[in-house]
């Protein structure tokens, strides 16, 4: 059976997502974020992908070069955690989500990601569990 764990995202300006943390697919990645949970960050932007510093290092597990709207991923050469709720500026068409380079998926935005585009850049942020 497949572990799950949620945690939420708590944007400065008030905006809160949750993502549901997937254990099955990259398992060491999954716990080391689960580890350092509450982290704070700054937002940074790259396309409509929002990534921010993540307090913790784990090497690639399965990486992937292309993602699913709503992925939420650690990007080891960050190291950072990245969500996903669109095309990237490295994505060769609209419909294809390409992180700069490999990521480890880890999770799923709960709810609508489209609600990321209300996040300014450099907004403080604080990662905990749900």
């Amino acid at each position: 059976m497949e572990r799950k764990e949620k945690i939420k995202i708590i944007f400065k300006s008030g905006l809160t997502v949750e993502c549901e943390i997937r254990f099955n697919e990259n398992p060491k990645t999954a716990e080391a974020l689960m580890k350092a949970l509450p982290f704070e960050a700054r937002a940074e932007f790259w396309g409509k992908e929002i990534y921010f510093e993540a307090p913790f290092k784990v090497g690639l597990e399965k990486p992937k070069d292309v993602v699913d709207y709503g992925d939420v991923a650690y990007w080891p050469e960050g190291p950072a955690l990245c969500l996903f709720f669109g095309p990237t500026l490295s994505s060769p068409s609209p419909n294809v989500i390409k992180p700069y380079s490999p990521v480890n998926v880890v999770g799923k935005i709960l709810g609508d990601p489209k609600v990321l585009e209300k996040v300014e850049e450099g907004e403080r942020l604080r990662v905990e569990k749900a």
